[in-house]
Order: structure tokens, then sequence, then C-alpha cells
């Protein structure tokens, strides 16, 4: 895989993935909150990795049944457009 789209997926992953713990923060908090639909979108756009792993480190939105689908879809979803970018793209 080319190294630039590598780390650009890293630094994305990470920063959906302080989205999660940001938001934990702010539930804490009592604050405004990032809506679930950012997050969803963020994890749908290359991020599942980060929003999954951050809502189990965080233990955030683990108990909403839209999280517990939608995240590891998102997931799967990005591992496929990677596979299929690797392979017939790159």
């Amino acid at each position: 895989m080319n190294l630039k789209l590598a780390v650009i997926l890293i630094i994305w992953n990470l920063i959906v993935f302080l989205l999660m713990g940001l938001d934990k923060y702010k539930s804490i908090h009592n604050k405004w909150r990032i809506s679930e639909k950012t997050l969803l979108l963020s994890a749908f756009f290359m991020g599942g990795a980060g929003a999954f792993i951050g809502s189990l480190v965080f233990r955030h939105k683990t108990k909403k049944i839209k999280f517990k689908i939608l995240l590891p879809t998102a997931v799967v979803l990005n591992f496929c457009i990677l596979v299929y970018l690797i392979n017939f793209i790159l």
C-alpha cells in the first residue's frame, strides 16, 4: 500500500478515536456533545477502526444498538474498500 495513504488512514483513525474519547468526556461533564451522526459518518468515511476501538477503550456508546451494529459494519466496509484499492487501483 502507498505509504502516504497508510499514514493518512492512521492519522484519520487516530482523530476518530479521539473524537470518541472527547464525546465521552463531554458526556461525563454535561457539555455540548458531538452528534451521533458525526461519529458514525466519521467511522464510515474510513475511520471505522478508530471509532470501534475508541468505543471499547472509552466504554462509549457500547450499549446503543445503533452503534453495536454500525461500528463493526463500518470496520468491515472500510476493510473491503482497502482490499479493493490495494488490488485494483494502487
